[in-house]
């Protein structure tokens, strides 16, 4: 009897030892990167720290996962990893998930979703939310307009925008700096500002990247408001040789290079917080798609880093004030952003 006793108590060691061993393999919360990296200085990171920062303070394990490419394919096989690793919750930077999510809501109806900068839609366009997915948008264009007025203010009269895919949240920025600059000069007086709009096609620090930034300062451009991942990191360096400066965007990219002058933010860690919270309230915002703007911490100007000197920080807070009365174009509104509705600012096309 004892000897069975001792069998017994053996076997339940080694089933718990077991259990443990599968436990600390596993990751309850999950974030699957698109082709940039979670130290990218831009909405990777940004959404891996909200991530952090809440499993942190509820003690409840976490990791990320980096696809080998830049396909839908490739994004499926990180988020199916993910799963397999226990995630119950799975947070996608990046628009290029939308396909990859509308397929993965019906694959694993258990786990919920966070898509950050999109909204699940199919390669034919078919667009469906389910109730396991919570799609975050942001007010793009109007963080894009602050940053544009606050450069006009800043005295600078010549402008470039650098954008990286031409996907809705980029061309947002895009069309709201426009129209930030129009509104700047026409407050001011301003005869004509000029302003150079390009989109590189990528996310990427290229070296053609850096080139066409740095003719654009050897031309005379003074600012370049970098809106597309790392491709910023190739308007610094061209900056920082020509003696440039640079709007950073989606996080405060002061750190990044002295030639950052002030970035455009989204609240991308604030959102991925807030959702993980309702999560596990029992009350995730699934089925519809949430817009943070300048009404809930959406978007904003880093003032608290800025190095500009005539946009000040009351200037800013009389502008963000005014956000809800002011009608500015979004990604649907013109066709190009040489059709955008300016009489003051010249937009050149590249």
């Amino acid at each position: 009897m004892k000897k069975i006793l001792s069998l017994v108590l053996a076997l339940c060691m080694m089933l718990c030892m077991a259990s443990a061993a599968m436990a600390e393999g596993t990751y309850e919360l999950a974030l699957v990167t698109d082709i940039g990296t979670i130290d990218d200085k831009s909405f990777n990171q940004g959404s891996w720290e909200g991530l952090v920062q809440y499993a942190t303070e509820n003690n409840i394990s976490h990791k990320y996962y980096q696809p080998a490419e830049k396909s839908t394919d490739a994004y499926l096989d990180s988020i199916a990893l993910a799963v397999e690793g226990g995630a119950k919750v799975v947070v996608t930077p990046g628009y290029l998930f939308a396909e990859p999510i509308y397929l993965a809501q019906d694959m694993y109806p258990d786990v919920h979703f966070i898509l950050i900068d999109g909204t699940p839609a199919s390669a034919d366009g078919d667009t469906r939310t389910n109730a396991n997915v919570a799609p975050v948008i942001y007010a793009e264009q109007a963080v894009g307009y602050l940053a544009g007025y606050a450069a006009v203010k800043e005295g600078y009269t010549k402008l470039g925008f650098m954008g990286g895919m031409a996907v809705p949240a980029v061309v947002k920025y895009g069309y709201g700096f426009v129209q930030g600059a129009e509104d700047a000069a026409k407050d001011l007086g301003l005869a004509e500002i000029s302003l150079n709009y390009h989109y590189t096609g990528n996310f990427d620090a290229t070296p053609e990247n850096q080139a066409m930034a740095a003719a654009w300062y050897n031309d005379g451009i003074e600012i370049i408001f970098a809106c597309g991942g790392a491709v910023g990191n190739s308007v610094m360096a061209a900056a920082e040789a020509a003696n440039g400066k640079v709007i950073g965007v989606d996080v405060d990219q002061s750190s990044e290079s002295e030639s950052v002058v002030i970035s455009a933010m989204k609240g991308l860690s604030a959102s991925v917080y807030q959702i993980l919270t309702a999560y596990y309230e029992g009350s995730f915002p699934g089925g519809e798609t949430i817009l943070m703007d300048h009404t809930n911490n959406g978007v904003s100007l880093s003032m608290a880093s800025s190095k500009l000197v005539n946009f000040t920080q009351a200037d800013y807070d009389a502008l963000f004030a005014k956000l809800g009365e002011i009608s500015i174009p979004d990604d649907t509104t013109a066709a190009s952003a040489d059709q955008l509705p300016v009489e003051i600012v010249k937009v050149s096309l590249y």
